[in-house]
């Protein structure tokens, strides 16, 4: 009688610790943060860079060769296109003015237009060459073209649309963020370092280094924790930055072939795009510590992307290539859209 007493305890218990085991499998399975819900395809069979949304209009803006293709958030189709240029990049939104700028790196330009009609108002010729990165500075109601051949950033007044000044940066610049307050931070993709440039002077007042990141691209700022995130290409790696010391506080291992990355305050979640076909998807959970999440399967070359803080869904684009080529297949350009699983 006592040895099926303990014979039945011990299968009770037996059971009872592979469902315990089975409960803690099924938790610790990494779930799905985000995933595919469509393809949004775009006429054009030419290269292609940043992408930019207009949260006030609800339009993102797809850099597509000589041209910027617009898509209306509010229904996803494509409504417009931005022409006749010769080799776009980056695209600025300026709603107090209702402009938009964008980068022409081919023709050292910055071309204005309207956020409404967009129509072309004004090509502005830059002293630098190849203007790639472009953002707006609030602060300083300026315009910054990043110009990668001459190592600078040309200045462009939203008002007068012409070019005020340059400021000299010391390297090849990558992407920059402003902070609102007068300072703009800037990836020097060459020498694996930030800059930041004081947007009153009009200078560079640091100079951090950026190790053990090497070949920083992409950068998003935590404005309230006073975090930037740079993601890194040639050690797989984003480094997240103290902005008070410049310091890096630690480095998050992500996919190849990064350029794009961005955080959502929300969520406090960050996103770097990767050319080898996957998002990663990082965690903050303090200022100081980070986790990756989800490695998110997209599609390859997909290196470039923008969140719309709203919806909290990721655009990223991107065409079809041969395989094994860098041969695009004709018509297969398309935003590829991920919303949020919950």
């Amino acid at each position: 009688m006592r040895k099926n007493i303990i014979m039945k305890n011990f299968k009770s218990s037996g059971l009872a610790a592979i469902f315990i085991l089975f409960a803690f499998l099924i938790k610790a399975q990494p779930s799905s943060i985000y995933s595919f819900e469509k393809k949004i395809p775009l006429t054009g069979n030419s290269g292609y860079d940043y992408l930019s949304i207009d949260t006030i209009n609800h339009h993102l803006f797809v850099s597509h060769g000589t041209s910027v293709n617009v898509v209306d958030l509010m229904t996803e189709q494509p409504i417009a296109n931005i022409d006749s240029m010769k080799g776009v990049h980056g695209i600025a939104i300026v709603n107090e003015v209702n402009k938009g700028f964008i980068s022409d790196g081919k023709d050292n330009a910055v071309v204005v237009f309207d956020l409404t009609t967009f129509k072309t108002i004004k090509t502005i010729k830059l002293s630098g060459k190849k203007p790639d990165g472009i953002m707006y500075d609030p602060f300083s109601k300026k315009i910054f073209a990043f110009c990668g051949d001459s190592n600078n950033a040309c200045l462009v007044d939203i008002n007068s649309l012409t070019e005020t000044g340059t400021v000299a940066l010391g390297g090849a610049p990558e992407f920059a963020v402003a902070d609102g307050k007068g300072l703009v931070y800037n990836n020097l993709e060459d020498k694996s370092s930030l800059v930041v440039i004081d947007t009153k002077a009009m200078k560079v007042i640091h100079t951090y280094p950026l190790a053990p990141c090497g070949g920083p691209t992409g950068l998003a700022l935590d404005e309230n924790h006073g975090r930037l995130f740079s993601a890194c290409r040639e050690n797989r790696g984003m480094s997240v930055v103290d902005i008070n010391s410049g310091k890096v506080i630690t480095t998050v291992s992500i996919g190849s072939g990064v350029d794009a990355v961005a955080y959502d305050a929300y969520s406090r979640l960050i996103f770097c795009s990767n050319g080898d076909g996957t998002t990663t998807i990082i965690k903050q959970d303090t200022p100081d510590t980070y986790s990756v999440i989800q490695t998110l399967s997209t599609q390859q070359r997909a290196k470039t992307l923008s969140l719309d803080k709203l919806t909290h869904k990721l655009f990223l684009s991107a065409p079809q290539f041969e395989p094994g080529t860098k041969n695009i297949v004709p018509d297969s350009f398309a935003v590829l859209v991920y919303k949020p699983v919950n």
